[in-house]
């Protein structure tokens, strides 16, 4: 619930605007309504709209992180076609990388998106608040052109999140996207609609939604229903769910499937223009059996059988992962391996991937040429 402080903060910035108004136009305000210039009716950024996948860290042999193929992959990205690109925000690149990787993470790829069509959003979380401005700070110094945050893993009420957010709301100076889920650390609630209307109702930088909490169908109607404030949703949960959320009024996927960027560009795309209600069901299904092989193909959902894709699109250079800890631990020192795929798991996914061959770019990013 709003306290009554904060409550009473909002009536008295709408009285001033009231005020403000009256004597430059002779215009009132009813109580409660907001000024055309309140940040609840700030427009939403439209370079923060459509598919923003996750890149996936690479790794070297020796479980380092590879700078170099980090910004190839932003260079593929962009290749590919998709308005924006996010990092670091999967668990493993939060949660199992130090804070000096994260912030040369960070710089490289500041410096690799100059010049780029596709936005980059640097994600800025920690397990407290201390720790999330230290990257809040950073990225803002990087001049991105968005954020993303998920609740701190020190969170255990809604006024956890509210003063978290709302400490990043004065460091921030750009969109700043919500996401709704914590990490594997993460034991706190989820942060409600409400909240989440009202620090977007709060700050015109708010309003950004990444929404992959339970139950996520009602929670993304309410959410659609209050534009504005509420500016921007986001399908997320791998892309599961993406082709009925974005009936719903969705407008894109934040998830870590960048191998795919070409295909997110073109399912998008049919999204928009309705052209070809047939192809767009087509795209969506085979990126779906795509995505379904983590079922039967070791390595996980999110990296796992994807890292050979990465491999095989002339991207990364080895399979190689971090890994947690006994009960989901960060361990003191890197815990990383190769993924072994069988030969029957290659064929069974090189055997899928060509059928996404009439969705996909053709040819290949010239990294030589820094693009």
């Amino acid at each position: 619930m709003v306290s009554q402080q904060q409550f009473t903060r909002r009536q008295m910035l709408a009285a001033a605007v009231a005020g403000a108004s009256g004597v430059a136009g002779g215009a009132v305000l009813r109580a409660g309504e907001p000024a055309s210039d309140s940040p609840a009716n700030a427009a939403a950024d439209p370079r923060i709209r459509g598919p923003f996948p996750i890149l996936s860290t690479p790794f070297t042999a020796s479980g380092a992180v590879d700078f170099d193929v980090l910004a190839n992959q932003a260079r593929f990205v962009d290749w590919g076609g998709c308005p924006g690109m996010i990092w670091p925000q999967s668990g493993d690149s939060v949660d199992l990388l130090t804070r000096e990787e994260k912030l040369q993470g960070m710089e490289v790829l500041a410096e690799a998106s100059r010049g780029l069509r596709t936005a980059l959003c640097l994600g800025v979380q920690g397990k407290d608040t201390a720790e999330m401005l230290v990257y809040a700070e950073h990225a803002e110094k990087l001049g991105p052109a968005a954020i993303i945050s998920r609740p701190p893993d020190s969170g255990r009420t809604e006024d956890d999140l509210r003063q978290y957010w709302r400490a990043l709301a004065r460091v921030a100076q750009r969109p700043v996207i919500i996401q709704t889920t914590g990490g594997v650390a993460y034991k706190g609630p989820v942060p409600s609609v409400p909240l989440l209307i009202e620090l977007a109702k709060e700050f015109p930088h708010f309003g950004y939604v990444k929404e992959e909490a339970g139950p996520v169908i009602p929670r993304t109607r309410a959410l659609l229903a209050a534009r504005p404030p509420i500016r921007r949703v986001f399908s997320a949960r791998g892309g599961y769910g993406w082709l009925y959320e974005s009936r719903l009024g969705t407008e894109g996927v934040i998830t870590e499937r960048a191998v795919y960027a070409d295909l997110l560009t073109r399912i998008w795309q049919l999204q928009q223009s309705g052209e070809d209600p047939a192809a767009l069901c087509d795209a969506y299904s085979k990126f779906l059996l795509m995505i379904n092989l983590s079922e039967t193909v070791p390595g996980g959902s999110l990296r796992g059988f994807q890292l050979y894709l990465w491999k095989k699109r002339g991207v990364f250079r080895t399979l190689v992962s971090r890994h947690y800890g006994p009960g989901s631990s960060v361990p003191p020192k890197p815990i990383f391996s190769e993924l072994k795929l069988s030969a029957e798991d290659v064929a069974e996914i090189d055997f899928r991937f060509e059928a996404l061959q009439p969705y996909r770019k053709p040819g290949a990013p010239d990294f030589a040429a820094g693009r």
